[in-house]
C-alpha cells in the first residue's frame, strides 16, 4: 500500500481544496401540486412522479379529492333540485294569481281624453 513520505503541508491542502465548490441541486415544479422537487424524484407533497401517482401518500391524497368531489356533486345536485321545486312552485303561484284577480282596467274620463287629444295637435 502507498504510503506519503511527507506530510502535505495546511496551504497545499487548502489550494488543492479551492475549487471544491457546493452546486446548487437542480429543482423543478410538480406538475400536479405546484410545490418544488429535486428533479427525478417523488414529489413530497402529492406522492407523484410523471403525472402518475407512485406513493402511499399520492394515493391517500387521491381518495380524498375524490371522496370530497363526491359530496359537491351530491350538494349542487341538492341544489338544483331545491331550485327546480322552487321555480316549479313559483310558477304554480303565479298562475293561481292570475286566475284569480282579474287586471283591472282604468277608465277614463272623456275630458281627460279630449284635451291630451287637443295638446297632441
Amino acid at each position: 500500500m502507498a504510503v506519503p513520505k511527507k506530510r502535505t503541508g495546511k496551504s497545499a491542502q487548502a489550494k488543492r481544496r479551492a475549487n471544491w465548490k457546493a452546486t446548487v441541486p437542480a429543482t423543478t415544479t410538480c406538475k400536479n401540486c405546484g410545490s418544488v422537487v429535486l428533479t427525478h424524484t417523488v414529489c413530497p407533497e402529492c406522492g407523484t412522479y410523471k403525472n402518475k401517482i407512485v406513493s402511499i401518500k399520492g394515493q391517500n391524497i387521491a381518495e380524498q379529492e375524490t371522496k370530497e368531489e363526491v359530496k359537491e356533486t351530491k350538494k349542487t345536485a341538492k341544489k338544483v333540485k331545491e331550485t327546480e321545486t322552487k321555480v316549479e312552485e313559483t310558477k304554480e303561484e303565479t298562475a293561481e294569481v292570475s286566475e284569480e284577480k282579474p287586471k283591472r282596467v282604468r277608465k277614463t274620463k272623456k275630458a281627460d281624453t279630449e284635451n291630451t287629444e287637443s295638446e297632441e295637435k
